[in-house]
C-alpha cells in the first residue's frame, strides 16, 4: 500500500505567510513519515484555495522535502497559457529532482470559468486542445499546433523535463477517459463503487486505445478520503462535526453565490452533512483501529493499493491536522508495511 495526501489549502484566520509555513511544516513531517505523494488542488476566487498558483507553492515544497512526490490535482488547463505551463512544469520537475506528478482537468466550477472571462460550455474543448499541446511540448523540442484556440508555428521549447519522457500524468474522476489513455486516476465513493471503478479501470488499461503515459509501467488508481484520526472514535467524530461544515462552506461558496448546481455526482462535500459524508465514505473519522479497518476494506474488497487522504481542511488547526497525520503515520501505516 502507498499513502498520499490531498489538499485544497483552505484559508484560515491569520496571516497567509503563516498558513504557507504551517503547510510546509506538515509536509516535511509527511516526507519523513514515508507518504508517497502530495496532490494539490486548484481553485480561484474562493477561500477554498489559498495557493491557486500551484507551481509557486510546489517550487517551495521541492526545497523543503527530499522523497515526497507532489503535483497538481489538477492544473485547470483552460486557465493556462499552455507553453508557459510547460516551461513551469519543467522547472519544478528539475527543482525537485524528478518528483513531480502532473494532474490535469477542466474544472468543476462554472463560476470560476466565467470569472476568468471564459464560457463554461466551452471548457471541455478548451481542455482537450490545451492538453494536446501540453503533451506535445513535454515530449518534443518544437511545437507546431493550429487549433481553434491556439496557434503555434515552430515554437522552440528548450526546457525539457527532468523525468523521461515527462512526469506521470493524472486525470481524476473519469475512469473511462483515464483508462483509455493509460492516465493515472483518482476516484471516491463507498467501497463497492470503488471496487467497480478499479475493475473497470484495470480492464481499460489492458486494452488502452492510446498511451499518454509512456514512462509509467503500471498506471495508478487512487482513492480519496477526507480524514481525521484521534485517540478515540468519539473524539474524532466530535472534531469533524465542527470542522466539516466549514469545508463545505469554502467549497460551495461560488456555487451558492451564482446559483449553480453541482454537476456529475453532486456536491463532493455532501452539503456539509457529516453523517451523509461518513455514510458515503467520502469522510472517515475515528481511532487508528477504525481507520485501519476501513483501509483494509479498500484493499481486500476493492483491490486498492493507493489511498489519498485530506488531513487539513475546514477549520482544523495546524496542530489538529498534524496530530491526525502523525497518528496515521505511526499507528495506521505500519499495519500495511508488508
Amino acid at each position: 500500500m502507498r499513502f498520499g495526501i490531498f489538499d485544497h489549502m483552505e484559508f484560515r484566520d491569520g496571516q497567509l505567510d503563516r498558513l504557507y509555513e504551517e503547510r510546509l511544516d506538515m509536509l516535511e513531517r509527511a516526507d519523513a513519515a514515508g507518504f508517497w505523494c502530495y496532490h494539490k488542488a486548484e481553485h480561484h476566487f474562493v477561500r477554498l484555495d489559498a495557493a491557486p498558483s500551484s507551481n509557486v507553492f510546489m517550487a517551495a515544497l521541492s526545497q523543503r522535502t527530499k522523497r515526497l512526490r507532489f503535483g497538481s490535482l489538477v492544473y485547470l488547463l483552460p486557465f493556462y497559457e499552455p507553453l508557459r505551463l510547460i516551461e513551469e512544469i519543467c522547472a519544478v520537475d528539475h527543482l525537485s529532482g524528478g518528483r513531480l506528478e502532473v494532474g490535469v482537468g477542466k474544472g468543476i466550477s462554472p463560476a470560476e470559468h466565467r470569472l476568468w472571462g471564459h464560457d463554461p460550455d466551452g471548457a471541455r474543448d478548451h481542455f482537450e486542445e490545451a492538453f494536446e499541446i501540453l503533451r506535445m511540448g513535454l515530449t518534443e523540442a518544437v511545437v507546431n499546433h493550429h487549433g481553434d484556440l491556439y496557434q503555434f508555428q515552430d515554437a522552440k521549447m528548450p526546457q525539457r523535463p527532468f523525468q523521461t519522457p515527462h512526469p506521470p500524468l493524472w486525470y481524476p474522476g473519469n475512469v473511462d477517459y483515464a483508462g483509455r489513455h493509460r492516465l493515472n486516476t483518482v476516484v471516491g465513493g463507498p467501497v463497492p463503487l470503488v471496487a467497480n471503478a478499479v475493475t473497470a479501470y484495470n480492464e481499460l488499461i489492458a486494452g488502452a486505445e492510446e498511451n499518454w503515459n509512456p514512462g509509467v509501467e503500471n498506471p495508478t488508481i487512487g482513492v480519496t478520503r477526507h480524514i481525521f484520526v484521534a485517540d478515540t472514535d468519539a473524539e474524532a467524530l466530535a472534531t469533524v462535526r465542527r470542522a466539516y461544515p466549514v469545508y463545505h462552506q469554502n467549497l460551495a461558496y461560488l456555487f451558492k453565490k451564482y446559483g449553480v448546481e453541482f454537476s456529475g455526482i453532486g456536491d463532493p462535500s455532501f452539503g456539509g452533512d457529516v453523517d451523509v459524508a461518513l455514510g458515503f465514505e467520502g469522510l472517515i473519522a475515528g481511532s487508528p483501529a477504525t481507520i485501519v479497518e476501513h483501509i483494509e476494506r479498500l484493499r481486500d474488497e476493492a483491490g486498492v493499493q493507493y489511498t489519498i487522504h485530506a488531513f487539513a481542511w475546514g477549520d482544523l488547526s495546524h496542530a489538529e491536522a498534524c496530530s491526525s497525520l502523525q497518528l496515521f503515520a505511526s499507528e495506521v501505516m505500519p499495519a500495511f508495511a508488508d
